[in-house]
């Protein structure tokens, strides 16, 4: 919003920082409003809005986030995983897959929060902070931040529900929301009144529940929608679904026919297969959205790209598929790998080939290129192990 960078910032940052805190402790820190753009969402036909606060704000933010987490961190509850000190998604998923393994499948409840982080409630956050929060300091200074506005543009807007996505503070606020809303309703009301076994796996806004009773799935979900109103939220009417997710067993027929034997969550597509063994275990692979998705960035990459020289675009495509094994090279999900390598050698020599009219790129010539310049192997960097349900 203001143009100055870390390097500026960083150049008085001692001045710096003892004004930031003069401010802060006095309270005549004010908070400027966040800039807001877009991002692609799903599969890029829509657009996710992003707030990006001011440098000096987001150090401020650090500062105040490092504090409520140290606080709000002996709260929170084992189903959280989303931007939390020694958790992360890959968690998330083993703690899934063991779960459904361990139960032998069940009822799957798939939770999507309409547009969360734009419609959390002022008031109610307010009253959720005041449980845990006394400090003045920080409460003017939350408060603050959630009246500061937002620029699309030249136009300023103030908002009376929401938290930007891109400030280094919202993804705390959006867990202490929802640890009151979603994680202590579940274990203090709703598990004692199932008649089976259940549990949550929650990473910021995504989220499934699993039962193992189907009675109790639809018994859940027919109040979830009350309960998330009472904190200004809706379900997605479309994305929010029940899914039967059961092994076939002896060989039989699954139990039920057409969609609904699978789900997402955190980009990877969750499904019963055969072990080597011949046991039914929870597989995944990458998402057919997060799929698309990966390789369209890629093909925009190249096209822009296409004029650098070849060494230098080698090496930015090695560093691209080291970030994406490092998030999909999970066990079991080696074809997505391989298939994603193949889709991204044709994506780079369509490119390579539209680089001049005098030098074409066949490929026989891409073929040489490689040997040259090879691309790296997928690589399988977390095994999320676990024992497998019985058959």
């Amino acid at each position: 919003m203001d143009g100055q960078t870390s390097s500026e910032y960083e150049e008085r940052l001692e001045e710096n920082l003892r004004s930031l805190l003069d401010r802060f402790k006095s309270g005549q820190y004010k908070a400027p409003p966040v800039r807001r753009t877009y991002v692609p969402k799903g599969d890029g036909r829509q657009k996710r809005p992003i707030g990006i606060p001011t440098f000096e704000d987001k150090v401020l933010q650090r500062a105040v986030a490092l504090v409520l987490e140290a606080a709000y961190e002996q709260d929170f509850l084992p189903c959280s995983y989303g931007y939390r000190p020694g958790r992360s998604a890959h968690q998330a998923l083993a703690d899934l897959r063991h779960g459904l393994m361990a139960m032998g499948g069940g009822w799957i409840l798939e939770v999507d929060i309409k547009s969360f982080f734009d419609t959390i409630s002022h008031s109610r956050l307010r009253e959720i902070l005041d449980q845990r929060v006394r400090d003045g300091v920080l409460r003017r200074t939350i408060d603050k931040w959630l009246a500061a506005g937002v620029m699309e543009g030249t136009t300023l807007s103030h908002p009376d529900a929401g938290t930007p996505q891109g400030g280094v503070v919202s993804p705390l606020l959006a867990n202490i929301y929802l640890h009151e809303v979603l994680d202590q309703w579940f274990e203090r009301d709703v598990k004692p009144r199932l008649t089976n076994r259940a549990f949550m796996v929650r990473f910021a806004d995504d989220l499934v529940m699993v039962f193992a009773n189907e009675r109790d799935a639809r018994r859940v979900w027919d109040v979830l929608p009350k309960r998330l109103g009472r904190y200004g939220l809706t379900l997605h009417p479309i994305k929010t679904r029940l899914v039967e997710f059961r092994p076939r067993s002896g060989g039989t027929k699954p139990p039920i026919s057409g969609v609904g034997r699978s789900f997402d969550l955190l980009g990877f597509t969750h499904f019963w297969a055969k072990s080597r063994r011949g046991f039914w275990v929870v597989k995944l692979k990458t998402a057919g959205d997060r799929f698309g998705r990966a390789v369209k960035r890629v093909h925009e990459w190249c096209r822009r790209y296409r004029h650098e020289p070849v060494p230098w675009q080698h090496e930015q495509l090695m560093r691209k598929l080291r970030g994406h094994d490092n998030y999909y090279g999970v066990r079991g999900n080696y074809v997505a790998l391989t298939r994603f390598r193949y889709e991204l050698r044709r994506v780079w020599r369509k490119w390579l080939h539209r680089r001049s009219h005098r030098s074409r790129m066949s490929w026989e010539r891409f073929n040489r290129l490689l040997k040259r310049y090879p691309l790296l192997k997928p690589t399988i960097g977390c095994q999320l192990q676990s024992r497998a349900a019985n058959p």
